[in-house]
């Protein structure tokens, strides 16, 4: 088994009495999709928050691509192949499909703001743009304002903009929320092709879609992973169950 791209090892964060992460261990591996799902209040953006660099942990580290990262910004991670999506959009709704993709890309690139007049001439921006733009399937859309976008569509630009980044992994936080079943279908489809690229930890509350895209699920619940298994398993184990999916034993 190779190594993996990206390691949570004894992670804790509290906030005075409450202990948001509690002693938290995962991994990430090549070309896999690992689910983390867990109640409301469970610890999940706190987790994605120490990982990105938002978020310092009273102790333990990351590690990525072999390296530990944790003194790392989270720009100095997004640029070394860190990527991700929010639960909330953090698109420019005024600018074009087009235009929000070039910034993705100047920002990979370690830019920092420029005239977007200049930027839209600059032909390695461009091509990386269109290239994200044709991997999610927005190419016919990318002169058209972003905020006349579907909601799902603005959910396939948004992970347009982290392809930018020439990612080494996703973190994906909740991409199905407030999506339809077409739109929730799309995605799950686009995310099965995107985890040979880069696999992808994925924090989503649509058991459909954890069940339909996970290799692996880690459940948090208190700030504490209670189990890490195969969507089998985790369909199995009993204090999930009652913890999390609402079920309880027969």
């Amino acid at each position: 088994m190779t190594d993996p791209i990206l390691t949570v090892q004894n992670l804790n964060k509290s906030f005075g009495a409450l202990k948001a992460t509690d002693n938290v261990t995962l991994d990430l591996r090549a070309g896999e999709i690992h689910a983390l799902i867990g109640p409301n209040g469970a610890g999940k953006s706190t987790l994605i928050a120490q990982i990105t660099g938002a978020l310092p942990p009273d102790s333990g580290n990351v590690g990525f691509l072999g390296r530990d990262i944790s003194g790392l910004s989270t720009a100095e991670r997004a640029r070394a192949g860190m990527a991700r999506t929010f639960q909330i959009s953090a698109l420019a709704m005024d600018y074009t499909v087009l235009q929000n993709a070039v910034l993705g890309a100047l920002g990979a690139r370690g830019g920092v703001f420029q005239m977007l007049r200049p930027v839209m001439r600059n032909k390695a921006l461009l091509e990386t743009a269109h290239q994200a733009l044709d991997t999610v399937g927005l190419s016919d859309h990318a002169h058209k304002r972003t905020a006349d976008l579907s909601h799902g569509q603005r959910r396939q630009l948004e992970v347009a903009v982290a392809l930018t980044l020439a990612p080494k992994v996703f973190l994906m936080d909740e991409p199905m929320a407030g999506l339809g079943s077409e739109g929730s279908a799309q995605l799950i489809t686009l995310l099965d092709r995107l985890r040979h690229q880069a696999p992808i930890l994925l924090i989503e509350h649509d058991m459909d879609a954890v069940f339909a895209l996970a290799d692996r699920i880690s459940v948090l619940v208190y700030g504490q992973i209670i189990a890490t298994g195969t969507v089998d398993e985790i369909r199995a184990n009993p204090a999930v169950r009652q913890a999390y999916l609402g079920e309880e034993d027969a």
